[in-house]
């Protein structure tokens, strides 16, 4: 086992302990409490979640380094559990790049991935995308490689050249990656089953298969994507979505109805809320406190 005073120590740790690792998304920290005590051993920040839920823009390649930061220091305040962060391309050049990953390291990040999309990137499961050369790509990874401060913080590749270039040019793309000094690989919007055993061969180092819904990668089953050699499978905004139509329909039925009678039983109590956040254990020391006050 690695040190695990590092949270890259621990994220690597996660990944040889669960095949596959189960990376659940978190779009705020009360959720990755939620996700911890379900029994998750590693959790997951969206850059679209980030951009949607923090700040209410699409996934374009709006938010900055500052914005996902923001979030990252809340999950890994809250949460013990190891982080992967989305970086999107890096924020910049090389310099940009360098210094994404020493600040999502300083806020306790276990593993950040960078893609090889252009800076004006898109949805990964959206047409329309471009991507930058593969010496531009090896460029990103190098100089988030030289720059790490810990050791053990993870730096994966995504790649979303299978629907630029074709799975071939991909995987080509991948070890390049793996070369430069990237410890896991993020193909990303596979449609087949074969194509994350192909990569998981070509690579010789950890994959991620990205399980998003409604998007152009099948919902496939953890026995499924273990039996394609796949070591980790991330699930990024399954409960964002769900949370989205939940609160939706309570904001129409408080509208139409005029009283949320009907919708109280969608929601999570206030007792099952301060189960979650410990809450009696905060009130209790409020209370010695309190009492030492009154002592004095």
């Amino acid at each position: 086992m690695s040190n695990i005073s590092s949270a890259g120590a621990k994220f690597r740790d996660a990944v040889a302990a669960e095949k596959p690792l189960q990376v659940i998304g978190t779009i705020n920290a009360y959720h990755a409490r939620l996700a911890e005590r379900t029994g998750y051993k590693a959790i997951y920040l969206s850059g679209g979640g980030v951009a949607a839920g923090s700040l209410g823009v699409p996934d374009l390649g709006i938010i900055t380094l500052e914005d996902v930061l923001t979030d990252v220091r809340r999950i890994t305040d809250a949460c013990s559990l190891p982080l992967l962060v989305d970086a999107d391309t890096g924020f910049g050049g090389a310099f940009n790049i360098a210094r994404t990953g020493k600040s999502l390291i300083k806020s306790g990040a276990g593993a950040m991935h960078i893609e090889d999309q252009v800076q004006s990137k898109r949805c990964g499961h959206r047409p329309g995308k471009e991507i930058v050369s593969r010496d531009e790509m090896v460029d990103r990874i190098k100089a988030a490689v030289d720059a790490r401060t810990d050791a053990d913080f993870v730096i994966m590749a995504r790649t979303d050249a299978l629907a630029v270039e074709g799975l071939n040019a991909a995987i080509e793309r991948a070890r390049a990656c793996v070369e430069a000094g990237a410890d896991m690989i993020f193909p990303e919007a596979m449609t087949e089953l074969s194509m994350y055993r192909k990569f998981a061969d070509a690579v010789k180092v950890p994959v991620l298969a990205n399980i998003t819904e409604f998007g152009a990668t099948p919902l496939f089953s953890v026995e499924e994507l273990r039996a394609a050699n796949v070591s980790l499978v991330l699930y990024p905004l399954s409960a964002f979505r769900a949370m989205n139509k939940a609160a939706l329909k309570v904001y129409e039925t408080i509208r139409r109805e005029g009283t949320q009678k009907n919708v109280v039983d969608i929601m999570q109590t206030r007792n099952e809320l301060y189960d979650y956040l410990d809450y009696h254990r905060f009130e209790s020391k409020l209370d010695q406190l309190f009492a030492k006050e009154k002592g004095k």
